[in-house]
């Protein structure tokens, strides 16, 4: 069958549903680019926040229209089966098919490995298969990637999502994740290193590892056995060891990571990016609220002190070491001074990026059986308040690199202008740049920063570096 797949949510998603799409591939479906030309139409649903599973849920009832002659063309004209995979599924459980009557299958997270057979039962004639995991639930597919072509889920070929740690056991107030992706299983190490071995020998030059919070990677379960061999480094702390492990991967530049809780910025973990260059300078570290007294009642397990402290030991490696974060705006009983807390670290933090999010309740959750009690205005005047301060602050940051020379991995031509290229610098910055000499996706060249603006760089080929992906070379010489 044709098939597409809809992605809602995280990379943890993201990369889901390019596993999906490899096993599709395997199993003799076709992949194809465009929704209206799918025979099967695959939802990947996200819970976290209320809007994106409406989204998610919507979607599919679109799709459901349209399969069954009620609906519009353009929403997916061919299609023949629907299916729901993701959080939403493991959250709604057998509800999903109340919701939706017309959905010939659901799959929660963790048993994404499943679905070509699912959709083999269903071409033979079945409808309504659920399938939900369990809790502790180790999913088959994990190192399944899609091919060159890439695919409409999510990085180009030179770049891929390697996922080291399943679920989350940090339960804080406002969070559904545990209760829909289950507890954390650490991947044995081998098993990663084997997987981006081998993705780098087929062109890869950058992987993201991912968890839901990676730095506690080898934390509920080993990740590394007394058969491995010991770290060279004399790392004691898994995550630090994986990177060791990882930074020796032939043909592999450059290494990224997400998402971290504080509590994980360890000094083992700066150890680790001042020893290993492939560690890119940029991490992601969701602060969620600057106020002592709300970071406490989100059982977040730091201070804001604490929390300054980690960015420090970063910004001490590199003054340039990129950090961002998430917020949350109006969490129940958040009062102004609470907010103006949250001003202020960010400010004092001096982050390069910020997304912000107004709270919204989630079912089963501890905050939800709290007062939502700040005015939908408000959390928007409070949203719209941080949004204004980073885009100054994300300028101010990125106008002290005019005149620097970055590295960056080339990621296609801009979008809004295809004579420049675009691609992004250890610090996960977007550059905007004229080529000036020939050069490919997957590059990795020397950009001299002319000019700067809150979300993007802009500048020209600098020197005479360009290490050419083995793609590219081919094609270039």
């Amino acid at each position: 069958m044709k098939y597409f797949i809809r992605t809602y949510g995280c990379q943890m998603n993201v990369r889901d549903s390019e596993a999906v799409g490899a096993l599709l591939d395997a199993a003799g479906h076709e992949r194809v680019q465009e929704e209206g030309d799918a025979e099967l139409v695959i939802v990947n649903s996200c819970t976290v926040r209320d809007m994106a599973e409406r989204k998610a849920i919507g979607k599919c009832g679109n799709l459901i229209a349209v399969k069954e002659g009620r609906g519009k063309a353009s929403e997916g004209g061919k299609v023949q089966l629907v299916g729901l995979m993701g959080c939403a599924v493991k959250r709604m459980g057998a509800e999903v098919f109340k919701a939706l009557p017309g959905l010939d299958f659901a799959v929660g997270p963790r048993r994404f490995g499943l679905i070509p057979r699912l959709v083999a039962r269903c071409r033979a004639g079945e409808t309504h298969l659920l399938e939900l995991p369990d809790d502790d639930e180790v999913p088959s597919g994990l190192d399944a990637h899609a091919g060159p072509s890439g695919g409409q889920t999510g990085f180009a070929c030179y770049q891929s999502y390697v996922t080291v740690l399943l679920g989350c056991d940090n339960r804080c107030s406002y969070c559904i994740v545990p209760d829909v992706r289950g507890h954390e299983y650490s991947r044995p190490a081998r098993e990663v290193v084997a997987e981006v071995g081998a993705l780098a020998a087929r062109g890869v030059r950058e992987v993201c590892l991912l968890g839901q919070s990676v730095l506690r990677y080898g934390m509920r379960n080993k990740a590394w056995t007394e058969a491995d061999a010991p770290s060279p480094g004399g790392y004691a702390e898994a995550f630090p060891r994986l990177l060791e492990a990882l930074n020796g991967v032939p043909g592999l530049a450059r290494i990224r990571f997400t998402s971290a809780h504080p509590k994980g910025c360890t000094d083992e973990l700066v150890r680790a990016y001042r020893a290993f260059p492939k560690a890119c300078r940029h991490l992601h570290l969701p602060v969620q609220s600057g106020s002592d007294r709300v970071l406490a009642e989100m059982g977040r397990h730091y201070t804001r002190a604490e929390y300054l402290a980690a960015v420090a030991k970063l910004r001490a490696l590199d003054p340039e070491f990129a950090v961002t974060t998430d917020v949350i705006v109006g969490y129940p009983g958040e009062t102004e001074a609470d907010f103006e807390a949250t001003r202020a670290l960010m400010e004092e933090a001096g982050f390069d990026n910020a997304f912000v999010f107004k709270y919204s309740p989630r079912p089963g959750t501890r905050a939800a059986a709290l007062p939502d009690d700040v005015p939908t205005a408000e959390k928007e005047r409070r949203d719209q308040v941080l949004l204004a301060d980073q885009q100054r602050r994300g300028l101010a940051r990125n106008r002290r690199l005019v005149g620097t020379v970055r590295e960056v991995l080339v990621e296609g031509p801009s979008l809004r202008n295809p004579a420049r290229w675009s691609g992004r610098d250890s610090g996960n910055r977007i550059v905007v740049f004229d080529p000036v000499r020939p050069v490919a996706v997957g590059d990795l060249v020397d950009v001299r920063i002319d000019d700067a603006h809150p979300q993007i760089l802009l500048g020209s080929l600098a020197g005479r570096k360009i290490l050419h992906s083995p793609a590219s070379a081919k094609m270039l010489h």
